[in-house]
């Protein structure tokens, strides 16, 4: 129940200083986000945050709406909140759930890097959320490349005219939880230092998009064209984005995969990433 001058409303572009400053202050948060996708996050998904008067004291933010599926992309509140943070998910989800139904989602994500010591994951299983995949986390530390896959194929900057091949690749390539829409993929080119796609006999088989924080590397996303399997563009792709990594000066290259992904498991490890001990965890609640 909310309380006196408490209220929950929509977000908007205009609340990104009271996030950010939320995340600045506050061990209490979780984010799935850079702060280049925020304003992205906030122009086009639905979020909502819990506010006293004009001081916000605690937000809920969703990411990749792809009906059915969404994505939670982050929770904070203020330290001072600590103890009052399931109240203020319990009233924020609330919210946030009956925006995300009106958009045709029935499926709510929740992503953690460590199961056995992620704050929100017992909590969010009591809270009608229930284990749905496991994930491996890889690292590497060095730009060892051991082949340059198919130097046939060309690797261009993505381009929005792109976007409907990238969706179609999407639907052959991953799981729909997985799949990005439109929106994200123009916003990825927009705020990722490196989106490629690969061309092979003039079609685009393949794409490929990296992050960069600080001096760490994020190995985003790989997909190749079913149909053009075992022919070296997944180590075209994989040798370039080292590549790109050495450029940045990235001292610590980081992934995450699907337990059950064994075919980039045997990639990943080729080109030196050494698979983490904490196993990363999916939790999905039905709306």
């Amino acid at each position: 129940m909310l309380r006196h001058s408490e209220q929950v409303r929509l977000l908007s572009p205009s609340d990104f200083p009271a996030i950010t400053h939320l995340l600045r202050t506050s061990e209490y948060a979780y984010q799935r986000f850079t702060l280049d996708e925020l304003k992205h996050i906030l122009r086009t998904y639905p979020s909502v945050g819990l506010f006293r008067g004009d001081a916000m004291h605690s937000f809920l933010l969703s990411q990749t709406l792809n009906p059915p599926s969404a994505w939670l992309a982050g929770f904070g509140l203020k330290w001072s909140e600590s103890r009052s943070y399931l109240r203020f998910w319990d009233l924020q989800m609330e919210v946030l759930a009956e925006q995300l139904v009106r958009r045709g989602v029935e499926f709510l994500h929740y992503s953690g890097n460590d199961q056995e010591n992620d704050w929100l994951r017992g909590p969010l299983l009591e809270r009608g959320f229930k284990p749905f995949r496991l994930l491996y986390a890889y690292d590497k530390f060095d730009y060892s490349i051991p082949a340059q896959g198919n130097l046939e194929v060309t690797l261009r900057r993505a381009q929005l005219s792109d976007i409907p091949t990238l969706l179609a690749l999407e639907e052959l390539c991953f799981e729909q939880l997985w799949r990005y829409d439109a929106a994200s993929f123009a916003d990825i080119m927009h705020t990722h230092p490196y989106f490629v796609v690969a061309e092979l006999e003039g079609k685009v088989v393949g794409y490929q998009f990296n992050a960069l924080d600080g001096e760490y590397g994020y190995l985003v996303r790989i997909a190749v064209h079913p149909a053009y399997s075992g022919r070296g563009i997944g180590v075209r792709l994989m040798a370039e984005a080292i590549r790109f990594f050495q450029s940045a000066h990235s001292t610590r290259i980081m992934l995450n995969t699907q337990t059950e992904n064994t075919h980039a498991h045997r990639l990943y490890e080729w080109f030196g990433f050494i698979r983490l001990r904490q196993i990363g965890f999916i939790l999905r609640r039905e709306l």
